[in-house]
């Protein structure tokens, strides 16, 4: 059974964080290429059953091919988000993640599992809540799923992105979209209990250099995994992938 996550706390704060580590990302990369785990040896071995893998704030599912098919590789059916780019209403964001796991719930005839990188994450665990039938397990990295606590440029990024929403009158102009006061349906199921029939993970680093890994978090040691690498990173990094699927693993015999 999974540990109550703490709540989406209802505001935005800058975080101090070492960015700079950040250029590291292609080290995690090379490491990944390098390991054992890559090419599936020594990790626990898919059932077929789905997965979805979740891009992370601006990005989209281009990035996370290295991971979409190595849980091909380890026995996994495994889809990309098809959100677009993760720049948009998080309602709408929500919205369309919830119509792939509802294509790749009927087509394995199970619930799927949802892996989520930084705010993909955070869309992740707002479907799981919205949608607790059809979702057997959430796996986080480095995603912010108690608050907004973020370095200074993401939060310039996310206020651009605002301002762009706020001047499309058919999404309702939503002038806090991208913070916890939001209003929205997407942040508003964050504030409520995680469903107990879902196992969930919270993969996080404290070389993060984009946000604050005190908000990527259960505080439980059950639940929560550090690792070492950066924050982009997290979709390259060997241990990372050697925790997904022992995790995956533990919900398929719990299921």
């Amino acid at each position: 059974m999974s540990a109550e996550a703490k709540p989406f706390y209802q505001d935005q704060r800058p975080a101090s964080r070492p960015v700079w580590l950040e250029a590291f990302v292609g080290m995690d990369w090379l490491a990944l290429r390098a390991s054992p785990v890559y090419y599936g040896w020594g990790v626990k071995k898919g059932d077929r059953s789905a997965t979805i893998v979740i891009p992370g704030f601006m990005g989209t599912d281009l990035y996370l091919r290295e991971l979409h098919y190595w849980l091909k590789r380890i026995g996994y059916s495994s889809y990309l988000s098809g959100i677009g780019r993760n720049a948009d209403c998080l309602d709408l964001l929500v919205d369309r993640l919830i119509g792939t796991v509802e294509k790749a719930h009927k087509e394995s005839g199970r619930k799927v599992h949802l892996i989520g990188h930084s705010l993909g994450g955070i869309l992740a665990r707002s479907v799981a809540a919205l949608e607790p039938q059809m979702v057997s397990s959430v796996i986080t990295l480095g995603s912010p799923f108690r608050g907004i606590r973020s370095h200074p440029i993401v939060l310039q990024a996310a206020e651009i992105v605002r301002a762009r929403i706020k001047n499309d009158q058919q999404r309702g102009g939503r002038p806090d979209c991208f913070t916890g006061f939001c209003t929205c349906e997407a942040v508003g199921s964050l504030q409520r209990p995680f469903p107990d029939s879902i196992e969930q993970t919270a993969i996080y680093t404290k070389q993060d250099g984009i946000v604050d890994w005190r908000v990527c978090i259960n505080e439980d040691p059950r639940t929560d995994f550090e690792v070492i690498g950066t924050h982009t990173g997290l979709v390259f990094n060997a241990y990372v992938y050697q925790l997904i699927a022992s995790r995956l693993a533990k919900a398929n015999r719990l299921a």
